[in-house]
């Protein structure tokens, strides 16, 4: 049975001092990692791009920066529409851009590009897949989202909406963007399963991810 734990608003500090931090700094790390390894796996099957990542090269292609720089400046900016939300920043917010941006480029250098269309929709689906879970793994552990998941979490609070219609609104309206800055030429069979089934996966397996805080005087 699925426990009642929801998502605690803690500082930084009180984030480090509810308890279960092996645990939860475990479950922080892998759930990154296999957020990494999701968007080299959809890279690698080109069958689309998820609707961040869009959103990424398509304003690369506009300002003429690299994408990382892109991908940089823009969490800084997500991060301004966290004040208004009253979201808290913490040690998985901070690590949301390292652990991923490594574990992806590591993956990169591992997977190649396959030729055949059966491997680039498995790679696709898997790399859809494995996203929801790592969104979930490192969610769960309550040390902080990312930008992006944090303004999601965020604007679903503030709105009451569940988590599954907020992250679809929330990507199909980048995805929009993306599109707009870049053209169609990003738009593929993955970005649609990503914008439809990400919302769904993340919530579905949150409960079974969330970590209760154990307060301590």
């Amino acid at each position: 049975m699925i426990s009642s734990i929801e998502l605690v608003q803690l500082g930084p500090l009180a984030q480090l001092r509810t308890g279960k931090l092996t645990r939860r700094f475990a479950q922080l790390m892998l759930g990154l990692f296999f957020y990494g390894v999701s968007m080299a796996l959809m890279i690698r099957g080109g069958l689309g791009l998820s609707p961040w990542d869009a959103l990424h090269l398509g304003l690369a292609g506009r300002l003429s920066l690299s994408f990382s720089t892109v991908v940089i400046g823009l969490s800084f900016l997500v991060l301004l529409l966290w004040i208004p939300l009253r979201e808290i920043p913490g040690v998985g917010t901070i690590a949301n851009a390292v652990v991923i941006g490594l574990s992806a480029d590591l993956a990169l250098q591992v997977l190649d590009a396959p030729g055949h269309l059966g491997a680039r929709l498995l790679l696709t689906v898997g790399g859809v897949l494995l996203c929801g879970l790592g969104s979930a793994l490192y969610i769960g552990a309550q040390l902080g989202r990312g930008p992006r998941d944090g303004l999601m979490t965020g604007l679903q609070r503030v709105t009451g909406r569940s988590l599954r219609l907020v992250r679809t609104v929330l990507e199909m309206t980048v995805l929009l963007m993306g599109l707009l800055l870049g053209g169609l030429e990003m738009l593929g069979v993955g970005t649609l399963l990503f914008s439809v089934l990400i919302g769904p996966l993340t919530q579905a397996l949150l409960p079974w991810t969330l970590v209760a805080p154990e307060y301590r005087r």
